[in-house]
């Protein structure tokens, strides 16, 4: 019977020693005010290029993510693989404004896509498009009052060819790819092009997926029209759901630029959305294909039951549940010891360049209620109970 507070299975490849590192780590990000010091702190030495790259990667970076390289990644996905957890390569490099950069990073992508071709552990592979394009260039493309001149169109058609390279070897090489979601007002392209891969590349099976942001009050409404979409063109419209990375930042741009927030009014209303949405794709499975990315143990704890009242199949390779490394073990684990599908967000690349990512994982674990104390709470649970043992 599945139980989110089994902490020996959650912690089953977890050593004391790492228990301990993950317990300081969490007891640091548990303070505001000591994330704020020392992001402070981090931004100032790696400005300075002090040598604190050996710190982060020891603790931080250990916690969150896989490696340097996806050769560095492979004792990880090894790992989660003998729990029956896939991984997701996610090559976290973010902020880049050359084209040399996002060509580079485009082939990175491509790499990871190799491998899931060659890693019966690695059951999809992901992207951001931001990863691979300015990201002024998608806002003002995304603004249809805004004309675009002719270097502008040019850059945009190089985005675009970057795009189809990334989902027609995904295609090639049958590798399902996550389009990750970005701030709204930018999403309305990436949404556009996010189906114009899938008319191309999923009449036969899901290998592109859209990402929708459920912290949005009117992703549930776009949830419906993307079915419509599908049903129109025959194609299977694989969704990665999730409830949001950006709401902060959306709620103060709309407050300066005086337009009504995207953002849904309370956590409650995007917990109502989510597991709405969650319920709707299953309702409609023959259209969808489903990654219910979350944190949350009542999302995922209904996802799991409703499978069976839908006539689903844990097994079924349609529907798939994500989190990231490092966080909610207690779900992930838990799930594929029941025979769910599970995988794991697995970002890696060079220290300094993921350190954004990084320390948005520190904002988030600080910010998310109850997150932090949650994870504190399940670790001394599991040391006490591996203490009672030795007894």
């Amino acid at each position: 019977m599945l139980n989110f507070e089994n902490t020996k299975i959650a912690f089953k490849l977890k050593s004391n020693l790492d228990l301990n590192r993950a317990y300081v780590l969490f007891k640091v990000i548990s303070s505001p005010i000591i994330v704020k010091i020392g992001k402070g702190l981090m931004l100032f030495a790696l400005k300075l290029r002090l040598p604190v790259n050996f710190i982060v990667k020891k603790t931080i970076f250990k916690q969150f993510c896989g490696g340097e390289t996806i050769s560095e990644c492979t004792p990880t996905i090894e790992s989660l693989g003998s729990q029956g957890i896939g991984t997701i390569l996610d090559y976290s490099v973010e902020g880049k404004t050359n084209e040399d950069d996002f060509d580079k990073t485009t082939d990175i992508i491509i790499d990871t896509i190799k491998k899931a071709n060659t890693e019966k552990n690695i059951p999809f592979a992901v992207f951001k498009i931001t990863g691979i394009s300015k990201f002024s260039l998608l806002e003002k493309a995304s603004q249809k009052d805004k004309q675009l001149n002719s270097s502008e169109t040019e850059e945009l058609s190089k985005i675009e060819a970057r795009i189809l390279k990334i989902c027609k070897t995904a295609h090639e090489l049958n590798v399902p790819v996550f389009i990750d979601a970005e701030e709204s007002w930018v999403q309305d392209i990436i949404d556009t092009w996010a189906f114009e891969m899938m008319c191309l590349f999923n009449t036969e099976k899901t290998i592109v997926y859209n990402t929708i942001q459920m912290y949005r009050h009117d992703r549930l409404n776009f949830l419906k029209t993307c079915l419509k979409q599908a049903l129109n063109h025959n194609v299977n419209y694989g969704v990665k759901l999730v409830r949001g990375a950006y709401m902060e930042k959306e709620r103060e741009r709309a407050l300066e630029m005086n337009y009504p927030s995207p953002i849904q009014i309370n956590k409650k209303a995007t917990d109502n959305d989510y597991n709405a949405a969650q319920d709707f794709i299953l309702e409609n499975i023959k259209q969808f294909t489903l990654v219910a990315g979350t944190h949350n143990e009542e999302s995922s704890m209904q996802l799991a039951k409703h499978l069976e009242k839908y006539g689903i199949q844990k097994g079924d390779s349609r529907v798939y549940f994500a989190q990231l490394l490092g966080m909610s073990d207690h779900i992930s684990f838990n799930l594929s010891n029941e025979g769910f599908n599970v995988a794991k967000y697995v970002p890696f690349g060079p220290v300094k360049e993921v350190m954004p990512y990084l320390l948005r994982r520190a904002d988030e674990n600080t910010s998310v209620a109850g997150q932090t104390g949650r994870e504190l709470g399940l670790i001394v649970t599991e040391k006490n109970r591996r203490k009672k043992a030795k007894a």
